[in-house]
């Protein structure tokens, strides 16, 4: 979907479904040093918004000297610098799957909350106030959108909020999704399906109980997941993804907080507590009403031991909790846990607080986060608009009954997890670990998973990546007990990974997101962060050694 177009519904857009009222382009011609200066003492803001100064940034840079150097002046120079820095930056062309054009039943794309026929196909008036919202950005036509229920959409205008720290987000890129037809998105949707299916098996059973070798046979038909093993199954993609148990030591380790520690036992819910299995309460669902279905919860508190316990986990968590966690647990390990970079690692006379300390570190976390947010709702509203698992399972169950012919891949109609879904429920629905389904927004990508790329990575960026994390754990398979995990070393660095993909592929146990949602969310989230860290960097006083840090695809980098 490049370029300007018109689509099944007769709504002209772009690919980057933005108007002039939110990128204002109203470019003058500054062509003087004076024009420049005046505009440098007056008004800022404006410097970032007019091209010429991003073209001209020589010349503005050699009359930073006119500008004074007391304290105000070199806070000026600091914030047009990165202002400058981010409005060179090259962004290319948005791409998305083309299915929005390809498929006129939209069911390629997300319509949760819209009024559905019986078919669970959206009303085609009702997805065409959600485009013409999107186009215009505008608050009004986001109030006329239909709803099918109760249910409210989640902050769409949040695509279009400007991010003044790091990049903006309208200027970062990820790959188009899966196609709703391609093979990769059937062997994403057959991944669900035998996730679902063994959402109750410990994670130190995997490659040993029955199903999961099951799983892994059948995933490897895909090309997608054509060397997955039994002991890789549904794990991450990096090389700490595949060091050592399932789960990252971050969600096991006691958190220290303050004058107390936190243990990591959680609230779980009960084996088989499975929903939106029964036709009438998915589609309900995807009209935006209320489930008809609670969670059933198990009495006991327990460490997180199989996909059903990280699910429950990554439905009740808040933002950034992970992370933060994490955050807490590598402070503890004291001013050694830094990296050899920090410039208080060697200083005779300093400790880091304020900065390149617990105070710098922790509001680094939040920063990343909530810049990965604003990231991810861009690509998730603006751009993609992908629908979520449970509704394409809803093409699944129709197609397989004969009840509507759709495009479906068919190496996902011939996996024998639809059939074994069949037996155990009656239905070829995805069941969902949530009586809701997924939230109501698009699904790709993963907001947790771009959170998780992003705090990560400013963790990575601040703490020794190679430093052993003490005493490592394992949760015993009841999940009542921590046992002494004596593999091979885990590193800080492998940790942290294994962390992020487990907090973002943890929703696809759940049944609410999409492999490529997670993986791809970690990637835009590393993308946020770094870009962070270039303007962070430029804010630190005699700071020349930069952040060194371990990217996602294995290459080392210094900021």
């Amino acid at each position: 979907m490049n370029g300007k177009n018109s689509n099944h519904l007769g709504i002209d857009r772009t690919d980057q479904a933005v108007t002039p009222r939110i990128h204002a382009d109203d470019q003058g011609t500054l062509t003087t040093r004076r024009s420049l200066l005046a505009l440098a003492a007056t008004a800022p803001a404006a410097l970032v918004a007019r091209s010429a100064i991003a073209e001209q940034s020589d010349e503005f840079a050699g009359a930073f000297g006119d500008l004074g150097n007391d304290r105000r002046s070199r806070a000026l120079k600091v914030r047009i610098k990165a202002a400058i820095a981010q409005r060179r930056r090259r962004v290319g062309r948005a791409e998305t799957n083309g299915d929005e054009q390809a498929l006129p039943s939209l069911v390629g794309n997300y319509s949760k909350g819209l009024p559905h026929d019986s078919l669970g196909e959206v009303d085609r008036s009702a997805y065409g106030a959600l485009l013409r919202a999107v186009t215009s950005a505008d608050f009004a036509d986001f109030e006329a959108i239909p709803l099918g229920g109760t249910a409210k959409l989640v902050t769409p205008m949040a695509a279009f909020a400007f991010q003044l720290e790091g990049a903006d987000s309208h200027a970062l890129r990820i790959r188009a999704c899966p196609s709703f037809s391609s093979e990769e998105q059937a062997g994403e949707l057959a991944e669900l399906y035998w996730a679902a299916l063994t959402r109750d098996v410990p994670f130190s059973l995997y490659g040993v109980d029955p199903l999961t070798t099951a799983a892994a046979a059948d995933l490897r038909r895909f090309a997608r997941f054509s060397d997955v093993t039994r002991a890789t199954l549904f794990r991450g993609e990096t090389k700490g993804d595949r060091v050592g148990p399932y789960l990252s030591q971050f969600l096991w380790l006691n958190v220290p907080f303050g004058a107390t520690a936190i243990s990591q036992k959680y609230r779980t819910t009960l084996a088989g507590d499975d929903h939106l299995v029964n036709y009438q309460d998915w589609l309900a669902i995807q009209n935006g009403n209320p489930p008809s279905t609670v969670n059933q919860f198990d009495a006991t508190a327990r460490f997180i031991r199989n996909g059903r316990d990280l699910g429950e986990w990554d439905q009740r968590d808040f933002t950034y909790q992970a992370f933060v966690c994490a955050a807490l647990i590598l402070l503890s390990f004291g001013p050694t846990a830094f990296d050899e970079t920090s410039p208080y690692r060697s200083s005779r006379t300093q400790g880091g607080f304020v900065i390149f300390g617990p105070n710098d570190t922790l509001a680094i976390v939040a920063k990343a986060a909530d810049c990965a947010l604003k990231a991810a709702w861009y690509q998730k509203w603006a751009l993609h608009r992908r629908a979520r698992p449970e509704a394409v399972a809803g093409c699944v169950h129709n197609h397989l009954l004969d009840r509507r012919r759709y495009p479906i891949n068919s190496k996902l109609l011939s996996s024998p997890a639809l059939s074994r879904t069949f037996e155990l429920f009656g239905s070829y629905l995805l069941p969902q670990a949530y009586p809701q389904g997924s939230p109501l927004h698009p699904s790709y990508p993963a907001g947790h998973a771009t959170i998780g790329g992003a705090c990560v990575t400013v963790l990575k960026a601040l703490f020794d990546e190679s430093r052993p994390i003490p005493a490592p754990k394992v949760a015993a398979d009841d999940g009542l007990t921590l046992l002494d995990y004596t593999g091979e070393p885990l590193t800080v660095g492998g940790e942290l990974n294994k962390l992020a993909a487990n907090v973002g592929l943890g929703r696809d146990t759940a049944g609410i997101h999409w492999r490529s949602d997670g993986i791809e969310g970690l990637r835009l989230g590393e993308k946020v962060a770094l870009s962070i860290l270039r303007d962070l960097k430029n804010t630190c006083v005699d700071y020349s050694a930069g952040f060194r840090l371990t990217l996602f695809n294995g290459s080392s980098v210094t900021i």
